[in-house]
């Protein structure tokens, strides 16, 4: 067997495997053992026909299938690792027959997506926003009025209208150009005001109703909302409102936090609460920040992403979706049912989210590479005694018990906080003034980046 690979276009490298005739004839002789039990012959128990018999029965060819699975299974692979120094495969080859002559052996041929080389103009030397979120008293209170919640005692409120905070059970049905549509129509429903459970305008308008009251409300259903048949619309929800559940909230004491918020006395609560709050500023602030650099770098990168890319990101962002459909009880499957939606249709709306994802990744990739950074060993044991303590385990035991994935993924998390205090180093970082910076998709998350 030889072969021979070149460039094929949009990141593919085209492989050309050449079989003598000898080793075509042991794989139609394999082909043959494996399958012979299949074909039947008038004259022979099936199974038992000699190959010359079965050639002449049911043609030539009638091995030839099997007999190229094997090649391919037999070698395909085994040239990948030889050639994963010049190129990394990144999804199922696109298989052919390139030539077969009698006497003369046969060519096979595969397409290979691989990851293709990004080209990145600058990484250094560029303005980029930074992200900084501090933590206020308003944040510490709100904190603590979660605690307080969540031991907060239920009342039913008869003399006031609802607010924002406020349980109502509600009957209400919603109606498009006069039409009711799929999943607009409750009776008895519990909701929340001010949680964000419905489309925005939905609870604002609900506010202020009161017992027994009946109101129509208008929203206008997001550009991006699941179900395409109703983006952008304008829709007439008929609400009723049935009852009001409010919220009678403990007295904050110490004797409280002693029984439910881990603490001695309020005021170490507080500073518990505004340590843990500040922790989620930092990470906050970092994630955005690094998501801030990658955007800005992918406006001086390009590459040709292959399609066999794009379809791993789209299954790993479907593989999220369903996994917060399974924290809420719900199935993939019963969801696109209820929304109205093939599975297709639904990985088709992600195509534009993947692309920049796959970049990000991309681009950390070589940029690692070019800056060669690493992680060190003794970092890697630094950061295993850290969780080791986290959970008052010896850094020995804990690491007895660690997965090799884990392991990967310390080393890994120790590179990339390395290449993004980097790239804020060699870039002007700015912040603007009097601005709250919104909360963003990101482009990358920190548990998905890596690098190779």
């Amino acid at each position: 067997m030889k072969y021979t690979h070149q460039a094929g276009e949009k990141s593919t490298v085209k492989l050309t495997i050449d079989f003598s005739e000898e080793e075509w004839n042991d794989a139609i002789s394999k082909a043959y053992l494996k399958t012979r039990g299949k074909y039947a012959v008038p004259g022979f128990r099936k199974g038992k026909a000699p190959k010359p018999v079965l050639e002449n029965y049911y043609g030539k060819a009638v091995f030839y299938e099997e007999a190229f699975n094997y090649l391919y299974g037999t070698h395909y692979y085994s040239i990948i690792e030889k050639e994963r120094e010049n190129f990394t495969v990144v999804g199922e080859p696109e298989l052919s027959v390139e030539k077969m002559e009698e006497g003369k052996g046969v060519t096979l041929g595969a397409i290979v997506p691989v990851k293709p080389d990004v080209k990145i103009d600058a990484y250094k030397g560029l303005k980029i926003k930074k992200y900084d979120y501090n933590v206020t008293e308003a944040d510490v209170d709100g904190e603590v009025k979660k605690l307080l919640e969540r031991k907060a005692e239920s009342i039913e409120i008869t003399d006031r209208a609802c607010e924002n905070g406020d349980t109502v059970n509600i009957d209400f049905s919603g109606s498009v150009d006069g039409e009711k549509f799929t999943g607009g129509t409750a009776e008895a429903y519990d909701l929340v005001l001010g949680s964000g459970s419905f489309i925005p305008g939905f609870e604002n308008q609900v506010v202020g109703m009161k017992i027994g009251e009946n109101r129509d409300i208008t929203v206008k259903f997001p550009e991006d909302y699941q179900a395409e048949n109703l983006r952008g619309k304008d829709a007439v929800f008929a609400i009723k409102l049935n009852k009001i559940t409010g919220k009678k909230l403990p007295e904050l004491t110490d004797e409280y936090v002693k029984a439910n918020g881990g603490a001695e006395t309020v005021a170490e609560f507080k500073d518990k609460a505004r340590a843990r709050l500040e922790k989620q500023a930092a990470d906050r602030s970092r994630n955005e920040t690094e998501n801030s650099i990658i955007e800005e770098i992918q406006k001086h990168a390009t590459a040709e992403i292959p399609d066999a890319m794009i379809e791993s990101e789209i299954d790993r962002i479907v593989q999220e979706f369903s996994y917060r459909l399974m924290y809420q009880g719900i199935k993939l499957e019963e969801y696109l049912k209820y929304m109205g939606q093939s599975m297709q249709e639904f990985r088709s709306q992600y195509v534009e989210q993947a692309r920049p994802r796959v970049l990000s990744q991309l681009i950390i990739d070589k940029i690692v590479r070019e800056e060669k950074i690493t992680a060190e060993d003794a970092e890697v044991e630094a950061k295993i005694a850290e969780q080791a303590a986290s959970v008052e385990k010896s850094a020995a035991d804990y690491k007895k018990s660690m997965d090799p994935r884990q392991l990967d993924y310390i080393r890994n998390d120790i590179i990339v906080t390395k290449l993004f205090d980097l790239l804020q180093s060699e870039n002007e970082m700015f912040t603007e003034d009097g601005e709250k910076p919104a909360a963003k998709k990101p482009a990358a998350k920190k548990t998905t980046k890596k690098a190779e």
